[in-house]
């Protein structure tokens, strides 16, 4: 089943069905509407995540990658592309 949904939700991005920054549903809302078990549902997101299709949204959830594909370096391994870091603010400057 993880494959199935995985391969799916793949074939969407790749038909731009599933645009760059769309929201996907959440493991528990994607689990009960296709009556699987969660873990099914988080298998196969996390398996897209790691291919570089989509990316976490902290508690928002997540969505599709804007730089979706991944590329492989001369060494063999694999990067994602048009990552980005992350922006950290302290506490002290976020409580003016």
């Amino acid at each position: 089943m993880t494959r199935q949904i995985r391969e799916q939700l793949d074939t969407l991005i790749e038909a731009g069905e599933l645009a760059a920054g769309t929201l996907l549903p959440s493991e528990r809302e994607l689990a009960n509407t296709l009556k699987v078990a969660r873990n099914v549902v988080r298998g196969a997101y996390e398996q897209l995540m790691d291919a570089g299709r989509l990316r976490s949204e902290g508690r928002r959830g997540r969505s599709v990658s804007r730089g979706g594909s991944t590329t492989k370096s001369k060494s063999g391994t694999t990067k994602k592309a048009g990552a980005k870091g992350t922006k950290k603010t302290s506490k002290k400057s976020r409580k003016k």
